[in-house]
């Protein structure tokens, strides 16, 4: 039975006007695009974030409605002619770099890291892959990757006149569909088709998740507003890749504003929790719980996921959960904090590694003190004190004994892998850290907590609606103490925070 929410978006539907949609955690949005679909016989596109998306949508929506990615509709029409070249052989990006006319030996000093051939050669592609997620007509400074070590604005635009002529002629090499010497991939098509201005014939575009938007299918869906009606359905606080170039495209959306805000996957008690987070980032939309559910806050001494914050709080819980004899899986498998691992270790025997995160520096002190010292390296912290502490080859050998999630005892995420997931019970991990305390003082003389910055926020939303039973805040309790906690948390939920 749809409820009083999804038959006004139903409705709002059926004025033709575009629309945004804010659906909150666990709100039933794809069910809620599915009605939208089949309260017509006009014909409509539904454009997914990834094929997996795309393929569950075509088994829930009407035929006269088409799931895809925006990849595939670019695919049809500009990447199959690239075919050739996509299955080619890969190969290390210095090869491809000195394919471009990259000296082997090359060495530049940026500011106190040293940039070699290799570490220029990634930076070069990454320049590409950048450019081809923008909405920009040519390659700029703003495409050029900062590099860990060397973040700052001056080092930056060194970098970028370095880098920019070689990144020119690797987007250059790409237009060749039958031979070249830069590995063809699908974002470079998906660009290609955005550069056409492509129109897509269809009575109305609907677009999921649309808070991960990159801004090349951005681009190409406003384009469409002219000719199609747009409905753009996500949670705006769910904004969690923008690192990664994506952009929430709803805030700003000239649209009639609807809401999602009965979630169907937990109760009460976890959607007052979640209400605190979209309050701290101030979301257009705060939850109901189902009262047919009953989510606990507490303590979870077994849990069926253990959510942490980055890669390397990942890695200290997988090896924490074997110690205890546990069966443990990691989502997404090991490939990641293996390389990671690899790499720590080349940097501890004395030598250079050609990870992107870690390229730039020469030595495992350099990389303690980056991470120690510098701001910008605060988030590889836990990786270098967990490095410290046991030995990459302890750590590669407990990699080696993940098992998979259908024999797991325990998943092991990042949150950011986690969206779109969820568990009976969830803990977070001890990676989430509190704000820095700020130096002005308190009337009791204590420093005052520093504000919580609205992306860590954000990702503390998803992490903690994971749960469908039971919640154990752990590395976020400290939001039971900073004044930013109390904004929405209602009282029937406060007796579970005091019983951990």
């Amino acid at each position: 039975m749809p409820t009083d929410e999804q038959l006004a978006a139903a409705d709002a539907f059926h004025t033709g006007g575009h629309l945004v949609i804010q659906a909150g955690a666990g709100t039933g949005k794809t069910t809620t695009l599915a009605i939208l679909a089949r309260s017509t016989r006009r014909p409509g596109r539904y454009l997914a974030f990834n094929k997996a998306i795309a393929q569950d949508a075509t088994r829930r929506f009407p035929a006269h409605v088409t799931c895809s990615t925006a990849h595939s509709l670019a695919y049809a029409a500009i990447g199959h002619r690239f075919q050739r070249r996509m299955s080619a052989p890969r190969q290390a990006g210095w090869r491809t770099g000195a394919a471009l006319g990259i000296d082997t030996d090359f060495r530049l000093r940026v500011g106190s890291r040293t940039l070699t051939s290799k570490a220029l050669s990634y930076t070069v592609l990454g320049t590409v892959t950048n450019f081809c997620r923008s909405a920009d007509p040519a390659l700029t400074t703003a495409h050029v990757p900062r590099l860990r070590g060397a973040e700052s604005d001056i080092l930056h635009d060194q970098l970028a006149q370095l880098v920019l002529p070689y990144a020119r002629k690797a987007w250059a090499d790409l237009q060749d569909p039958d031979r070249g010497a830069v590995r063809f991939e699908h974002d470079h098509y998906l660009k290609m088709w955005a550069l056409t201005a492509p129109v897509i014939e269809t009575d109305f575009l609907l677009l999921d998740e649309a808070q991960d938007t990159n801004p090349v299918v951005e681009q190409v869906f406003n384009a469409q507003g002219a000719h199609a009606q747009l409905v753009l359905v996500g949670d705006s606080a769910q904004a969690i890749y923008g690192w990664r170039g994506a952009r929430d495209v709803m805030t700003g959306f000239r649209g009639r504003q609807l809401t999602l805000s009965r979630s169907f996957r937990f109760g009460p008690a976890l959607a007052a929790e979640a209400n605190r987070w979209l309050t701290i980032v101030d979301a257009p939309v705060r939850l109901t719980g189902s009262p047919l559910l009953d989510t606990e806050l507490g303590a979870a001494p077994r849990p069926d996921a253990v959510l942490c914050r980055s890669n390397a709080g990942a890695m200290a819980e997988v090896i924490r959960l074997l110690a205890d004899g546990r069966r443990v899986a990691l989502a997404g498998g090991g490939e990641a904090l293996t390389a990671l691992a690899r790499a720590a270790q080349e940097l501890q025997g004395g030598r250079r590694t050609a990870h992107p995160e870690l390229m730039l520096f020469e030595s495992w002190e350099e990389l303690r003190e980056y991470a120690g010292v510098d701001p910008s390296g605060r988030d590889l912290l836990p990786l270098v004190e967990l490095l410290d502490e046991h030995s990459a080859d302890s750590v590669l050998r407990a990699l080696r004994c993940l098992s998979r999630e259908e024999t797991a005892e325990t998943t092991v995420s990042t949150a950011h892998r986690a969206k779109g997931r969820e568990w009976p019970s969830v803990r977070i991990a001890a990676d989430f850290t509190e704000p820095d305390e700020l130096e002005e003082t308190g009337e009791d003389g204590a420093p005052l907590p520093g504000p919580v910055d609205p992306g860590e926020a954000r990702l503390a939303y998803v992490a903690v609606t994971r749960a469908r039973q039971r919640l154990d805040l752990g590395g976020l309790s400290w939001i039971n103490s900073h004044p930013a906690g109390d904004g929405a948390v209602t009282r029937h939920a406060l007796p579970h925070h005091h019983d951990e």
